[in-house]
């Protein structure tokens, strides 16, 4: 997220939750990232977190409600800090905030400058289970959600402070990080956001598959997962609701937070996953990548001695079915289809074997990447390659980080998703 980021001014808000201990996390990680950040914190959650420490991570001063009318200050502090703001992260929300928030109730720094800034707002409560299904709680976020400049990521189950096991746990502060940088991408001039895939359902298989050779060994590839799982967060952040069908992943793992997983390890197992689920998507994004070959048994194989593993390699294999052409032959009438295709050679070549694979294939859209080339692909933040669509069309990919493309691709499935 380092370039997504990068001079972006950002301002990180506190309230009165024990969650408040993590925002220190959440301010080093955007300054890590190069954004600017200053901070506010309501009475309540100064005493729970450090200004001075949110002070020094962020370099610059920790304002509080004293702040607001300071009679040094030429112009309004809350107005001054709305103005200045390309994002507000609020995290933790507290109840007290949002109810505040929702009412327009300008009472403190913090709640005045909600009323008065026009930019993005990322909004991550954190509470106890039994306020956070408190009904006027439930209302107000109800509310909040309908604010086109609302981002809002609803808190996740867990060991709460309280000792209570349910829902009120902070979003966690890599997704929040993500999700930071996802909506500085989408917001338009008026600083609303797009959420456009509300009401579709999603399904995408990200990472790779293990394919064994023995009870400890296996065929794989460097798949991280990372372009699946981008692809997966960007659309829940657009509103909508996500599947992922996922092999072993090599990625945070807040970055599955908020999405309905379904973890497989082998390729007959991801198959069977997406043909489950398949039925009930509008679309569909096959960005796994699959070993290309199995074992036809591996049953009663045990480890195999150093000396044996190559000739036990001479027989007993197949070919793994085509999971994205068998996506293709069985999808409902109306459900779109985007396969991505890992391919090497010179551009010309790259294209050719690309819309041969799109034909192939069956699916709607096909994304080509170059793998042979430095910096991009597999086990990259970076891709590059092309977008291939009906009629031999194809649109050219500059590199750029994954979660730009993600919301490039997203734009380009719900042209061919409209009703």
């Amino acid at each position: 997220m380092l370039g997504l980021l990068q001079g972006r001014r950002v301002l990180v808000a506190a309230c009165g939750s024990i969650a408040a201990v993590k925002t220190p996390l959440i301010v080093s990680a955007l300054v890590q990232a190069g954004a600017q950040v200053r901070c506010v914190v309501t009475a309540s959650a100064a005493r729970l977190v450090s200004p001075v420490a949110l002070a020094t991570l962020s370099r610059q001063p920790c304002l509080q409600d004293v702040d607001q009318w300071d009679p040094a200050r030429p112009r309004p502090l809350h107005i001054e800090l709305a103005e200045w703001a390309d994002l507000v992260v609020v995290a933790p929300l507290s109840a007290t905030t949002l109810s505040r928030w929702v009412r327009g109730d300008g009472d403190g720094l913090l709640a005045s400058l909600l009323l008065a800034c026009e930019c993005p707002v990322l909004a991550a409560p954190a509470m106890n289970t039994a306020m956070w299904k408190h009904a006027g709680v439930r209302r107000n976020w109800g509310l909040l959600q309908d604010d086109p400049r609302v981002l809002p990521l609803a808190p996740g189950d867990g060991l709460l402070a309280c000792d209570r096991i349910g829902t009120g746990r902070m979003a966690d502060p890599g997704r929040i990080e993500l999700a930071a940088a996802s909506a500085l991408l989408q917001a338009d001039s008026q600083g609303q956001l797009k959420s456009d895939w509300r009401g579709r359902h999603l399904l995408i298989s990200a990472g790779p598959t293990l394919e064994p050779l023995d009870s400890v060994r296996f065929l794989s590839n460097h798949s991280s997962g990372r372009m699946g799982v981008l692809l997966a967060q960007a659309a829940h952040l657009r509103g909508a609701t996500v599947d992922l069908v996922h092999g072993p992943l090599q990625l945070p793992q807040s970055w599955l937070e908020g999405l309905q997983c379904h973890s497989v390890i082998g390729s007959a197992e991801m198959d069977q996953a997406l043909q489950d689920l398949q039925p009930k998507a509008d679309a569909v994004v096959m960005c796994a990548a699959v070993a290309d070959v199995q074992r036809t048994s591996t049953n009663g194989v045990k480890k195999l001695p150093k000396e044996r593993l190559i000739a036990s390699m001479q027989d007993g294999w197949q070919l793994v079915p085509d999971l994205l052409h068998g996506l293709a032959s069985r999808r409902p009438a109306g459900q779109v289809l985007l396969g991505f295709a890992a391919l090497a050679g010179p551009d010309e070549q790259l294209l050719e074997l690309g819309r041969s694979k799109l034909r192939a294939k069956g699916c709607d859209l096909l994304m080509v990447n170059p793998i042979d080339r430095p910096g991009q692909g597999f086990d990259s933040s970076l891709n590059a390659g092309w977008l291939l669509g009906p009629g031999d069309r194809h649109q050219q990919c500059p590199l750029e980080d994954k979660l730009v493309l993600s919301h490039r691709l997203l734009d380009r499935l719900l042209e061919l998703n409209q009703p």
